[in-house]
Protein backbone atom coordinates (compact mmCIF):
# COMPACT_ATOMS: atom_id res chain seq x y z
CA UNK A 1 0.00 0.00 0.00
CA UNK A 2 1.79 2.91 -1.23
CA UNK A 3 -0.20 5.65 -0.30
CA UNK A 4 -0.19 5.18 3.53
CA UNK A 5 2.83 6.26 5.41
CA UNK A 6 4.10 3.33 7.55
CA UNK A 7 4.97 3.90 10.66
CA UNK A 8 7.19 1.62 13.03
CA UNK A 9 6.09 -1.76 11.62
CA UNK A 10 6.35 -2.79 15.04
CA UNK A 11 4.44 -0.58 17.12
CA UNK A 12 1.59 -2.62 18.91
CA UNK A 13 -2.45 -1.07 18.08
CA UNK A 14 -4.08 -0.33 21.23
CA UNK A 15 -7.53 1.21 22.40
CA UNK A 16 -11.33 0.94 23.61
CA UNK A 17 -13.50 3.81 25.07
CA UNK A 18 -13.52 3.79 29.12
CA UNK A 19 -15.57 6.24 31.21
CA UNK A 20 -13.43 7.75 34.46
CA UNK A 21 -16.36 8.61 36.98
CA UNK A 22 -16.33 9.97 39.85
CA UNK A 23 -13.58 9.75 43.00
CA UNK A 24 -14.37 7.27 45.47
CA UNK A 25 -15.66 8.72 48.47
CA UNK A 26 -12.38 6.95 50.42
CA UNK A 27 -9.97 10.26 50.49
CA UNK A 28 -7.31 7.89 51.31
CA UNK A 29 -7.17 5.71 48.31
CA UNK A 30 -7.45 9.00 45.88
CA UNK A 31 -8.59 7.04 43.07
CA UNK A 32 -11.65 7.16 40.49
CA UNK A 33 -13.45 4.18 40.24
CA UNK A 34 -13.73 3.03 36.53
CA UNK A 35 -16.48 1.30 34.30
CA UNK A 36 -14.53 -1.16 31.85
CA UNK A 37 -15.79 -1.32 28.83
CA UNK A 38 -17.46 -3.84 26.43
CA UNK A 39 -15.39 -6.36 24.63
CA UNK A 40 -16.28 -6.37 20.58
CA UNK A 41 -17.56 -9.32 19.01
CA UNK A 42 -14.71 -11.04 17.18
CA UNK A 43 -16.14 -11.16 13.94
CA UNK A 44 -16.21 -15.50 12.82
CA UNK A 45 -13.09 -15.42 10.74
CA UNK A 46 -10.85 -14.00 13.34
CA UNK A 47 -12.13 -16.13 15.95
CA UNK A 48 -9.48 -18.86 15.69
CA UNK A 49 -11.38 -21.06 18.10
CA UNK A 50 -9.81 -21.21 20.99
CA UNK A 51 -7.88 -18.08 20.98
CA UNK A 52 -11.02 -15.86 21.02
CA UNK A 53 -12.54 -18.12 24.05
CA UNK A 54 -9.06 -16.97 25.83
CA UNK A 55 -9.67 -13.73 25.37
CA UNK A 56 -13.05 -13.97 26.66
CA UNK A 57 -12.07 -15.56 29.67
CA UNK A 58 -9.95 -13.11 30.17
CA UNK A 59 -11.35 -10.04 29.94
CA UNK A 60 -14.53 -11.85 32.04
CA UNK A 61 -11.49 -12.75 34.95
CA UNK A 62 -9.66 -9.08 34.46
CA UNK A 63 -13.18 -6.77 34.71
CA UNK A 64 -14.01 -8.62 37.63
CA UNK A 65 -11.00 -8.23 39.74
CA UNK A 66 -11.26 -4.73 38.93
CA UNK A 67 -15.05 -4.54 39.82
CA UNK A 68 -13.82 -6.23 43.34
CA UNK A 69 -10.89 -4.37 44.50
CA UNK A 70 -10.40 -0.91 42.70
CA UNK A 71 -6.14 -1.40 43.69
CA UNK A 72 -6.22 -4.55 41.76
CA UNK A 73 -3.88 -2.63 39.50
CA UNK A 74 -2.15 -5.78 37.94
CA UNK A 75 -5.36 -6.77 36.39
CA UNK A 76 -5.64 -3.05 35.34
CA UNK A 77 -2.85 -3.24 33.04
CA UNK A 78 -3.47 -6.54 31.83
CA UNK A 79 -6.69 -5.64 30.69
CA UNK A 80 -4.95 -2.74 28.52
CA UNK A 81 -2.74 -5.15 26.79
CA UNK A 82 -5.83 -7.43 26.19
CA UNK A 83 -7.17 -3.97 24.26
CA UNK A 84 -4.37 -3.58 22.41
CA UNK A 85 -3.70 -6.74 21.56
CA UNK A 86 -7.38 -6.64 20.54
CA UNK A 87 -7.30 -3.26 18.69
CA UNK A 88 -4.36 -5.09 16.41
CA UNK A 89 -6.58 -8.37 15.43
CA UNK A 90 -9.74 -6.70 14.43
CA UNK A 91 -8.92 -3.15 13.12
CA UNK A 92 -11.49 -1.58 16.06
CA UNK A 93 -8.89 1.11 16.93
CA UNK A 94 -11.02 3.85 17.74
CA UNK A 95 -12.97 1.44 20.50
CA UNK A 96 -9.57 0.55 21.96
CA UNK A 97 -7.20 3.16 21.86
CA UNK A 98 -9.00 5.84 24.23
CA UNK A 99 -10.32 3.30 26.98
CA UNK A 100 -6.79 1.56 27.40
CA UNK A 101 -5.57 5.10 27.78
CA UNK A 102 -8.08 5.50 30.54
CA UNK A 103 -7.43 2.73 32.32
CA UNK A 104 -3.55 2.48 32.39
CA UNK A 105 -4.46 6.44 34.12
CA UNK A 106 -6.58 5.68 36.54
CA UNK A 107 -4.21 2.67 37.59
CA UNK A 108 -1.21 5.49 37.71
CA UNK A 109 -3.17 7.69 39.69
CA UNK A 110 -3.39 4.95 42.29
CA UNK A 111 -0.63 6.15 45.33
CA UNK A 112 -0.41 2.51 46.00
CA UNK A 113 0.76 1.56 42.77
CA UNK A 114 4.12 -0.55 43.11
CA UNK A 115 7.21 0.46 41.66
CA UNK A 116 7.05 -2.78 39.54
CA UNK A 117 3.73 -2.57 38.49
CA UNK A 118 4.33 2.09 37.45
CA UNK A 119 7.04 0.49 34.96
CA UNK A 120 4.67 -1.88 33.40
CA UNK A 121 1.71 0.93 33.44
CA UNK A 122 4.08 3.26 31.82
CA UNK A 123 5.55 1.04 29.35
CA UNK A 124 2.02 0.09 28.17
CA UNK A 125 0.90 3.23 28.01
CA UNK A 126 3.92 4.68 25.40
CA UNK A 127 3.17 1.81 23.57
CA UNK A 128 -0.39 3.00 23.19
CA UNK A 129 0.92 6.94 22.48
CA UNK A 130 3.32 5.27 20.04
CA UNK A 131 -0.27 3.28 18.55
CA UNK A 132 -1.77 7.10 18.76
CA UNK A 133 1.30 8.47 16.50
CA UNK A 134 1.83 10.98 19.84
CA UNK A 135 5.54 10.37 19.64
CA UNK A 136 6.69 13.10 21.91
CA UNK A 137 4.56 11.63 24.64
CA UNK A 138 5.50 8.24 24.01
CA UNK A 139 9.18 9.30 24.76
CA UNK A 140 8.54 11.32 27.48
CA UNK A 141 6.51 8.49 28.58
CA UNK A 142 9.02 5.36 27.87
CA UNK A 143 11.63 7.98 29.11
CA UNK A 144 10.13 7.97 32.80
CA UNK A 145 9.70 4.09 32.65
CA UNK A 146 13.13 3.18 31.75
CA UNK A 147 14.32 5.23 34.90
CA UNK A 148 12.32 2.68 37.23
CA UNK A 149 13.64 -0.03 35.38
CA UNK A 150 16.86 0.80 32.93
CA UNK A 151 17.72 -3.07 31.92
CA UNK A 152 13.84 -3.98 30.96
CA UNK A 153 14.49 -5.33 27.18
CA UNK A 154 10.69 -4.39 26.22
CA UNK A 155 11.16 -0.49 27.53
CA UNK A 156 14.21 -0.10 25.28
CA UNK A 157 11.77 -0.94 22.18
CA UNK A 158 9.30 1.76 23.08
CA UNK A 159 12.53 3.76 23.43
CA UNK A 160 13.57 2.81 20.04
CA UNK A 161 10.53 2.88 18.31
CA UNK A 162 10.17 6.57 19.66
CA UNK A 163 13.11 8.30 18.79
CA UNK A 164 12.89 6.24 15.43
CA UNK A 165 10.23 8.00 14.53
CA UNK A 166 11.28 11.73 15.78
CA UNK A 167 14.26 11.30 13.17
CA UNK A 168 16.75 10.53 16.47
CA UNK A 169 17.91 7.68 14.53
CA UNK A 170 21.81 7.49 15.81
CA UNK A 171 20.30 7.18 19.82
CA UNK A 172 17.45 4.89 18.71
CA UNK A 173 20.30 2.36 17.04
CA UNK A 174 21.98 2.52 20.26
CA UNK A 175 19.22 1.66 22.19
CA UNK A 176 18.39 -1.63 19.73
CA UNK A 177 22.03 -2.54 20.38
CA UNK A 178 20.98 -2.40 24.15
CA UNK A 179 17.80 -4.10 23.57
CA UNK A 180 19.30 -7.16 21.73
CA UNK A 181 22.20 -7.30 24.34
CA UNK A 182 19.68 -7.89 26.89
CA UNK A 183 16.92 -10.24 25.12
CA UNK A 184 17.52 -11.19 21.55
CA UNK A 185 13.81 -11.75 20.56
CA UNK A 186 11.27 -11.50 17.74
CA UNK A 187 11.16 -7.64 19.08
CA UNK A 188 14.79 -6.24 19.53
CA UNK A 189 15.52 -8.63 16.03
CA UNK A 190 12.46 -6.41 14.48
CA UNK A 191 13.83 -3.40 15.92
CA UNK A 192 16.78 -4.26 13.95
CA UNK A 193 15.59 -4.48 11.12
CA UNK A 194 13.87 -1.43 10.39
CA UNK A 195 16.77 0.41 11.19
CA UNK A 196 18.72 -1.71 8.60
CA UNK A 197 16.26 -0.47 6.14
CA UNK A 198 16.35 2.75 7.23
CA UNK A 199 20.16 3.03 6.88
CA UNK A 200 20.11 1.23 3.28
CA UNK A 201 20.57 -2.23 4.35
CA UNK A 202 18.06 -4.40 2.62
CA UNK A 203 19.58 -7.59 2.44
CA UNK A 204 20.45 -7.47 6.63
CA UNK A 205 16.47 -5.89 7.03
CA UNK A 206 15.57 -9.11 5.87
CA UNK A 207 18.12 -11.14 7.63
CA UNK A 208 17.28 -9.53 10.72
CA UNK A 209 13.37 -9.92 10.11
CA UNK A 210 13.70 -13.56 9.33
CA UNK A 211 15.41 -14.21 12.59
CA UNK A 212 12.21 -12.28 14.36
CA UNK A 213 10.33 -14.20 12.49
CA UNK A 214 12.33 -18.19 13.56
CA UNK A 215 12.30 -16.66 17.21
CA UNK A 216 8.41 -16.46 17.03
CA UNK A 217 6.12 -18.97 18.36
CA UNK A 218 4.25 -20.94 15.27
CA UNK A 219 -0.04 -19.75 14.87
CA UNK A 220 0.82 -16.85 17.63
CA UNK A 221 -0.40 -13.38 16.64
CA UNK A 222 3.06 -11.39 17.23
CA UNK A 223 4.43 -14.41 15.01
CA UNK A 224 2.50 -13.30 12.05
CA UNK A 225 2.43 -9.95 12.67
CA UNK A 226 6.85 -10.20 11.76
CA UNK A 227 5.73 -12.83 8.85
CA UNK A 228 3.87 -9.97 7.75
CA UNK A 229 6.25 -7.03 7.68
CA UNK A 230 8.77 -9.82 6.22
CA UNK A 231 6.62 -9.56 3.15
CA UNK A 232 6.33 -6.20 3.31
CA UNK A 233 10.23 -5.76 3.28
CA UNK A 234 9.69 -8.04 0.49
CA UNK A 235 7.13 -6.53 -1.63
CA UNK A 236 8.32 -2.96 -0.82
CA UNK A 237 11.64 -3.67 -2.65
CA UNK A 238 10.18 -5.53 -6.11
CA UNK A 239 10.60 -9.36 -4.45
CA UNK A 240 6.70 -9.97 -5.14
CA UNK A 241 7.27 -13.62 -5.42
CA UNK A 242 9.00 -14.08 -2.25
CA UNK A 243 6.17 -11.68 -0.63
CA UNK A 244 3.31 -13.64 -1.83
CA UNK A 245 4.95 -17.06 0.01
CA UNK A 246 5.30 -15.26 3.04
CA UNK A 247 1.98 -14.05 3.07
CA UNK A 248 0.47 -17.20 1.98
CA UNK A 249 2.64 -19.17 5.19
CA UNK A 250 0.62 -16.88 7.34
CA UNK A 251 -2.73 -17.94 6.39
CA UNK A 252 -1.38 -21.31 6.72
CA UNK A 253 -1.10 -21.08 10.55
CA UNK A 254 -3.59 -17.90 10.52
CA UNK A 255 -6.45 -18.52 8.41
CA UNK A 256 -8.27 -15.26 7.19
CA UNK A 257 -6.01 -13.27 8.83
CA UNK A 258 -6.64 -9.99 7.52
CA UNK A 259 -3.74 -8.50 7.16
CA UNK A 260 -1.87 -11.27 4.77
CA UNK A 261 -5.39 -11.34 2.49
CA UNK A 262 -4.76 -7.38 1.88
CA UNK A 263 -1.08 -7.86 1.43
CA UNK A 264 -1.80 -10.64 -1.09
CA UNK A 265 -4.52 -8.04 -2.80
CA UNK A 266 -1.42 -5.49 -3.34
CA UNK A 267 0.60 -7.93 -5.05
CA UNK A 268 -1.93 -9.35 -6.83
CA UNK A 269 -2.62 -5.93 -8.66
CA UNK A 270 1.32 -4.71 -8.74
CA UNK A 271 1.98 -8.14 -10.59
CA UNK A 272 -1.14 -6.74 -13.20
CA UNK A 273 -3.97 -9.30 -11.61
CA UNK A 274 -6.56 -6.39 -11.27
CA UNK A 275 -9.26 -8.10 -10.81
CA UNK A 276 -8.21 -10.67 -8.58
CA UNK A 277 -6.36 -8.22 -5.85
CA UNK A 278 -9.85 -6.59 -5.93
CA UNK A 279 -11.62 -9.41 -5.04
CA UNK A 280 -9.26 -9.99 -2.75
CA UNK A 281 -9.11 -6.68 -1.29
CA UNK A 282 -12.84 -7.69 -0.68
CA UNK A 283 -11.91 -10.34 1.51
CA UNK A 284 -9.60 -8.66 3.56
CA UNK A 285 -12.41 -5.50 4.25
CA UNK A 286 -14.86 -8.31 5.02
CA UNK A 287 -12.67 -9.41 7.91
CA UNK A 288 -11.98 -6.06 9.68
CA UNK A 289 -12.31 -2.43 8.52
CA UNK A 290 -9.14 -1.84 8.35
CA UNK A 291 -9.02 1.71 6.24
CA UNK A 292 -5.84 0.57 4.57
CA UNK A 293 -7.77 -1.65 2.28
CA UNK A 294 -9.97 1.20 1.60
CA UNK A 295 -7.20 3.28 0.73
CA UNK A 296 -5.77 0.29 -1.79
CA UNK A 297 -9.21 -0.18 -3.47
CA UNK A 298 -9.51 3.33 -4.61
CA UNK A 299 -5.74 3.95 -5.76
CA UNK A 300 -7.30 0.73 -7.73
CA UNK A 301 -10.33 2.63 -9.27
CA UNK A 302 -8.54 5.69 -9.71
CA UNK A 303 -5.94 3.69 -11.78
CA UNK A 304 -8.75 2.09 -14.05
CA UNK A 305 -11.23 5.46 -14.41
CA UNK A 306 -13.77 3.75 -11.69
CA UNK A 307 -14.79 7.80 -10.56
CA UNK A 308 -18.17 6.65 -9.31
CA UNK A 309 -17.08 3.62 -7.17
CA UNK A 310 -13.87 5.51 -5.75
CA UNK A 311 -15.97 8.32 -4.92
CA UNK A 312 -18.42 6.00 -2.76
CA UNK A 313 -14.79 4.88 -0.92
CA UNK A 314 -13.29 8.04 -0.58
CA UNK A 315 -16.74 8.75 1.52
CA UNK A 316 -16.13 5.75 3.50
CA UNK A 317 -12.15 6.50 3.80
CA UNK A 318 -12.95 9.75 5.38
CA UNK A 319 -15.19 8.55 7.37
CA UNK A 320 -12.89 6.15 9.05
CA UNK A 321 -9.75 8.58 9.54
CA UNK A 322 -12.45 10.90 11.54
CA UNK A 323 -13.36 8.43 13.70
CA UNK A 324 -9.60 7.97 14.49
CA UNK A 325 -9.04 11.13 14.41
CA UNK A 326 -11.78 11.92 17.13
CA UNK A 327 -10.82 8.72 19.23
CA UNK A 328 -6.87 10.68 19.98
CA UNK A 329 -5.27 9.26 16.81
CA UNK A 330 -2.87 11.73 14.49
CA UNK A 331 -3.38 10.79 11.21
CA UNK A 332 -1.65 13.83 9.89
CA UNK A 333 0.62 11.86 7.38
CA UNK A 334 -2.25 9.21 6.12
CA UNK A 335 -4.60 12.82 5.16
CA UNK A 336 -1.71 14.33 3.39
CA UNK A 337 -0.87 10.81 1.41
CA UNK A 338 -4.59 9.99 0.72
CA UNK A 339 -4.80 13.63 -0.37
CA UNK A 340 -2.02 13.96 -2.76
CA UNK A 341 -1.69 10.47 -4.28
CA UNK A 342 -5.42 9.51 -4.58
CA UNK A 343 -7.22 13.11 -4.52
CA UNK A 344 -4.73 15.25 -6.05
CA UNK A 345 -5.59 18.04 -3.83
CA UNK A 346 -2.09 19.52 -3.49
CA UNK A 347 -3.28 22.06 -1.40
CA UNK A 348 -4.72 19.49 1.23
CA UNK A 349 -1.95 17.42 1.11
CA UNK A 350 0.45 20.29 2.03
CA UNK A 351 -1.79 21.74 5.23
CA UNK A 352 -1.22 18.00 6.62
CA UNK A 353 2.09 17.02 5.62
CA UNK A 354 3.08 20.58 7.85
CA UNK A 355 0.97 19.95 10.70
CA UNK A 356 3.30 16.22 10.77
CA UNK A 357 6.65 18.45 10.30
CA UNK A 358 6.08 20.85 12.95
CA UNK A 359 5.64 18.10 15.02
CA UNK A 360 8.99 15.69 13.92
CA UNK A 361 11.06 17.49 11.29
CA UNK A 362 13.91 14.97 11.74
CA UNK A 363 12.38 11.87 10.39
CA UNK A 364 12.98 10.88 6.61
CA UNK A 365 9.69 9.86 6.19
CA UNK A 366 8.01 13.35 6.93
CA UNK A 367 10.60 14.94 4.93
CA UNK A 368 10.17 12.67 1.90
CA UNK A 369 6.41 13.61 2.09
CA UNK A 370 7.41 17.41 2.16
CA UNK A 371 9.45 16.54 -0.79
CA UNK A 372 6.75 14.97 -2.49
CA UNK A 373 4.37 17.93 -2.11
CA UNK A 374 7.24 20.08 -3.09
CA UNK A 375 7.61 18.21 -6.35
CA UNK A 376 4.34 18.42 -7.55
CA UNK A 377 4.39 22.59 -7.03
CA UNK A 378 7.44 22.21 -9.30
CA UNK A 379 8.97 23.63 -6.18
CA UNK A 380 12.48 21.41 -6.64
CA UNK A 381 14.62 23.70 -4.75
CA UNK A 382 12.12 23.32 -1.74
CA UNK A 383 12.09 19.37 -2.75
CA UNK A 384 16.10 19.10 -2.40
CA UNK A 385 15.74 21.12 1.29
CA UNK A 386 13.71 18.42 2.33
CA UNK A 387 15.64 15.39 0.05
CA UNK A 388 18.32 16.49 2.33
CA UNK A 389 17.11 15.28 5.43
CA UNK A 390 15.08 12.13 3.73
CA UNK A 391 18.17 10.59 2.51
CA UNK A 392 20.77 11.34 5.41
CA UNK A 393 20.50 7.97 6.69
CA UNK A 394 21.28 6.66 3.13
CA UNK A 395 17.81 4.91 2.88
CA UNK A 396 16.99 2.81 -0.76
CA UNK A 397 13.27 3.28 -0.19
CA UNK A 398 11.57 3.11 -4.01
CA UNK A 399 9.31 5.84 -2.99
CA UNK A 400 12.28 7.92 -2.01
CA UNK A 401 14.59 7.39 -4.92
CA UNK A 402 11.67 7.81 -7.08
CA UNK A 403 11.24 11.91 -6.14
CA UNK A 404 15.31 12.04 -6.45
CA UNK A 405 15.22 11.13 -9.91
CA UNK A 406 11.91 13.64 -10.53
CA UNK A 407 13.76 16.27 -9.71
Amino acid sequence: MNTIIKTYRTIALVAITLSLLTACNNSETKIASIETAELIQRGEAIQLGKEWDEVQNSYSKFTKAISANSHDNQSKIQLAQLYIKEARVTGEHGHYYPGALAILENALADTKLTDDLKFLALTTKAGVELSLHEFTAALKTGNAAALLNPNNAQIHGVLVDANVELGNYDKAVKLSDKMISIKPDIRSYSRVSYLREIYGDVEGSIEAMTLAVKSGYPGYEETAWAMLTLGDIYKEYGQLDNAMQVYNEILGMRPDYPFAVGAIGDVQILQGKEKEGEATLKEAMAIIPEVGFYISLAELYKKQGRTDEMTVLIDEIMVMLKEDTDSGHNMNLEYASLYLDVLEDIEKAEKYANLEYNKRPLNIDVNKMMAKVAVQKKEDLVAQKYLAVATSTNSKNPDLLKIQSAI
